[in-house]
């Protein structure tokens, strides 16, 4: 889908304890009607700008680590297709259901769980379940998406709720579980920078993207390397929900780059998207910076599976 995150692979604060406006009781974080109210305001906010090739059509609609990578897209588009989208297809998001925490204070936010028309593999529609994270900073804000994580309809674990079905956020500080979620994103980039610490399972995002990292560091004249940082500010802070079986399922971000350097004569590739991205003069060395968030089940004790990654460009620096 044009302007979203390049890399898709089948894969918190909560905020109950800030106070605002001496905003102190605990209660759900929107009702369902503004949740799909939300959801609706995003997918038309979403179209216009994938059309128009605009990020300021959605900019209000958008925020965290989908927001900086779908805006980035956006702008290079803006750029090599000033035009607009010429094979635009409109994005439908249906059968949603919401998974609302009851908390005080702000920011405040909810989960929606959609069938998408962008299923991501060739099975056809209804094999993947997108989950979308909204957030809302104050009572005068509006709703914005901050996450996107994307799984397949079997592997979307059944949230803890009350008896009236609301759900229950997880402290970021939590004690009970293996990995607290404030910290989550800093083990994650030290993971991927050295592989400690061993917290996290095998998979795709874990020890998989590692080898494929060992794999392309040396080729033919050119070498790569990796640096991996946390994101846990503001829109970017993790976020989770408990889930019926005891664990936590948590949306956080990492800030990801890898500098390819090469030897004298070897050319570095530069697609137009990412030309439009591109600062500084590309002569031995070009640097690339993604965003991605990522969606983990964390348990009480063991490994944390990291089950979904969702990844933009976002800049390129020449040197």
């Amino acid at each position: 889908m044009a302007g979203l995150a390049t890399v898709t692979v089948l894969t918190v604060t909560a905020s109950g304890c800030v106070t605002v406006h001496g905003e102190r009781e605990v209660v759900p974080s929107a009702t369902k009607a503004e949740a799909a109210r939300a959801l609706t305001e995003f997918t038309d906010a979403y179209n216009k700008a994938d059309k128009a090739y605009d990020p300021a059509l959605d900019a209000g609609r958008v925020t965290g680590p989908f927001g900086a990578t779908t805006q980035a897209g956006f702008t290079a588009r803006h750029v090599t297709s000033p035009a607009g989208n010429a094979q635009h297809s409109a994005l439908a998001l249906t059968d949603a259901a919401y998974t609302i925490p009851k908390q005080a204070g702000w920011p405040r936010w909810f989960v929606a769980d959609t069938d998408s028309n962008r299923d991501q593999d060739d099975k056809g529609p209804g094999d993947t379940r997108w989950l979308l994270l909204f957030i809302r900073s104050g009572p005068e804000q509006d709703w914005k998406l901050a996450y996107l994580s994307i799984l397949g309809v079997k592997e979307v674990p059944a949230f803890k709720t009350d008896k009236d079905g609301w759900a229950e956020p997880v402290r970021p500080d939590d004690p009970s579980l293996a990995v607290a979620p404030k910290d989550l994103s800093a083990r994650y980039a030290s993971y991927l920078q050295d592989g400690t610490p061993a917290v996290f399972a095998t998979g795709d995002h874990t020890s998989g993207w590692r080898e494929a990292r060992r794999k392309n560091a040396v080729r033919s004249g050119r070498i790569s390397q990796f640096i991996d940082q946390p994101l846990t500010d503001g829109d970017y802070a993790p976020l989770g929900l408990r889930t019926a079986d005891g664990r936590a399922l948590i949306f956080f971000s990492a800030r990801h780059f890898e500098r390819q350097t090469v030897a004298k004569g070897v050319r570095l590739d530069i697609s137009p998207d990412e030309r439009a991205l591109l600062s500084g003069q590309v002569n031995a060395s070009l640097t690339r910076e993604w965003i991605s968030n990522e969606l983990a089940l964390v348990p009480a004790k063991g490994d944390v599976v990291v089950a979904n990654r969702v990844q933009g460009l976002i800049a390129l620096k020449g040197e």
